[in-house]
């Protein structure tokens, strides 16, 4: 199964999975700071820092 690319704004995304009940515990994950890019380890879905924005350090 091919993973699903997902486009985001921040360097911090939580997914479930997606599916709703039937996906999986909420896991808070941190985009690469050299690419930009995190694959979570449990739905493999990919998300990436959008184009054009901008890849701030916060807390």
């Amino acid at each position: 199964m091919d993973e699903e690319n997902i486009e985001i704004e921040t360097m911090t995304v939580a997914c479930d999975g997606g599916g709703g009940g039937l996906g999986h515990p909420n896991v808070y994950l941190h985009l690469d700071e050299n690419t930009h890019e995190v694959v979570c380890p449990y739905c493999s879905r990919r998300f990436r820092l959008k184009a054009g924005a901008k890849a701030a350090s916060g807390h």
